[in-house]
């Protein structure tokens, strides 16, 4: 019986070990699924933003740095800092209307210390300039996020169209 209760106190600490690592990694699932979503919140704000030209919107999904980027479709188009990403946002404003955002293909990631998110997406971008409508099928969409307090926010992002596709009108 005395070697019996070594035995049996073993089995108990390996499976609770067991059962500590699986609440753990669930937990970690969890958490990862929870900052997964959050992402997903902000960038539909953003979406949000551009359709309904929200400016108030948009600074809260951008951190308001200095050295922030965003590559957009034009081969010149680099702004750093969100002052620069500002002024594009209230030309384009100015000039579009009717804007449409469509998102597919959405994937979201989270760094293990849960502080950067990065996503893809696709999107179909649709508007009126000049009184024309205008659609961009098929754009690229991609970018990196931080957390900060809390809060994510966008802090570089890249969009592209695809070379083989054309501006449908």
């Amino acid at each position: 019986m005395r070697k019996l209760i070594p035995f049996v106190l073993l089995i108990t600490i390996m499976f609770s070990a067991c059962e500590q690592q699986k609440q753990e990694t669930k937990s970690e699932k969890t958490s990862a699924c929870d900052e997964r979503e959050a992402i997903a919140d902000v960038l539909k704000n953003y979406v949000i933003a551009i359709e309904e030209e929200r400016m108030d919107l948009v600074k809260k999904v951008w951190a308001p740095d200095d050295d922030i980027v965003v590559f957009g479709t034009e081969s010149d188009e680099k702004h750093i800092g969100w002052d620069s990403i500002e002024k594009a946002l209230e030309n384009q404003f100015a000039n579009f209307d009717d804007t449409y955002i469509s998102v597919k293909d959405q994937i979201i990631k989270v760094s293990k210390t849960g502080k950067t998110g990065w996503f893809s997406e696709i999107i179909n971008y649709n508007f009126i300039y000049d009184g024309t409508p205008n659609s961009f099928e098929g754009n690229r969409f991609t970018g990196v996020l931080e957390k900060r307090n809390g809060k994510w926010y966008i802090v570089q992002s890249h969009m592209s169209i695809p070379a083989d596709l054309k501006l449908e009108k």
